[in-house]
């Protein structure tokens, strides 16, 4: 049985809204078949421990890397859940995992609808994955907005079609307001600075592209203060990023409801790429371990050396796990 979830909103509650997009048929969305490597994927793989016959969730399906090998080691027997709240990524995910004999369902939603999801199907969750980073084919289209080393709109919203695009809230946002963002999401030292060049810059023309905001970066950035193994603009498109999406709202309380989910001896594992996703996924593994988790390591585990070689967007990655001892707290 294979299901799929249209993105078009409706008026009805999660759970029933949920189930009612479960219909037959692809998504009727052409996505393009970029080059991915999924981050820390042998390490995934061990944590989860996926056995025949798993209900497996990837509340981030993204192109489907980690998917792919979670569903085969679910087998024919098994179950994947897989949500994403891009339709490129979640269309070229369900034509990468066609082959799988498996029963699958799909959702266009953040991950955050997996209690609701899961709730409306019947099913808890033997496995279940966030991969909170984006991924390859996000960061190098240009035309998302999200990558400073290329030319393109300052978009950066996951859905292109609901949200406030970055150029709209930060010309509008004021001083105070861009220099929190930029120092909370960010941990930019220089966040007053960044955010002064902004509005100095906006009053001359509206912010459109990304090359506007990195020159406001590189403006307000004095050259001897850089940090020479990363580029000057990383830490404010993070920022900008998060909140233009709202990714780290109620993201602990989600973390926590989601790794409710999970059978006994199931297993949730996070993958988190800035300091506040960290936070945020270690807090949600703490409250849980009070009510019949246990955590799998009390420190996150990083990428090989190797894999920062062959694959360098892999190197701020931290992965995090909880195992559900016994029935646990509802």
């Amino acid at each position: 049985m294979i299901g799929t979830a249209p993105c078009a909103p409706t008026r009805l509650r999660p759970a029933e809204r949920l189930l009612r997009r479960v219909v037959a048929g692809p998504l009727a969305m052409e996505a393009t078949n970029p080059r991915h490597e999924p981050v820390m994927l042998d390490q995934v793989l061990a944590v989860l421990a996926v056995r025949p016959g798993s209900v497996v969730v990837d509340g981030t399906v993204g192109l489907g890397g980690h998917s792919e090998r979670l569903a085969e080691a679910a087998g024919a027997d098994g179950t994947l859940v897989a949500f994403d709240w891009d339709e490129a990524m979640l269309a070229h995910a369900q034509r990468r995992l066609e082959r799988l004999l498996l029963r699958k369902y799909w959702f266009c939603e953040d991950f955050r609808s997996i209690p609701e999801a899961l709730e409306g199907l019947g099913l808890r969750a033997d496995a279940i994955l966030l991969d909170l980073g984006l991924n390859s084919a996000q960061v190098d289209d240009p035309l998302r907005g999200f990558s400073f080393l290329q030319e393109g709109p300052l978009d950066m919203r996951m859905d292109r079609g609901r949200g406030e695009p970055a150029s709209s809230l930060l010309n509008r946002l004021a001083l105070g307001e861009i220099e929190d963002i930029l120092r909370d999401y960010g941990d930019e030292r220089f966040a007053r600075a960044i955010a002064r060049k902004i509005v100095e810059r906006r009053k001359l023309r509206p912010l459109r592209t990304t090359r506007d905001l990195v020159e406001c970066v590189l403006e307000a950035v004095p050259p001897k203060a850089r940090d020479p193994r990363i580029h000057p603009a990383t830490r404010t498109f993070q920022a900008v990023r998060c909140a233009v999406t709202r990714e780290l709202e109620g993201l602990e309380d989600a973390l926590v409801r989601i790794g409710r989910c999970l059978k006994p001896e199931g297993r949730m594992a996070v993958l988190a790429y800035h300091s506040g996703e960290d936070r945020c996924a270690k807090r949600a593994m703490r409250r849980l371990a009070e009510e019949g988790f246990e955590e799998l390591f009390r420190k996150p585990l990083l990428p090989e050396p190797e894999e920062v070689r062959r694959n360098p967007r892999s190197r701020s990655a931290k992965l995090r796990a909880v195992r559900r001892i016994g029935g646990g707290v509802e």
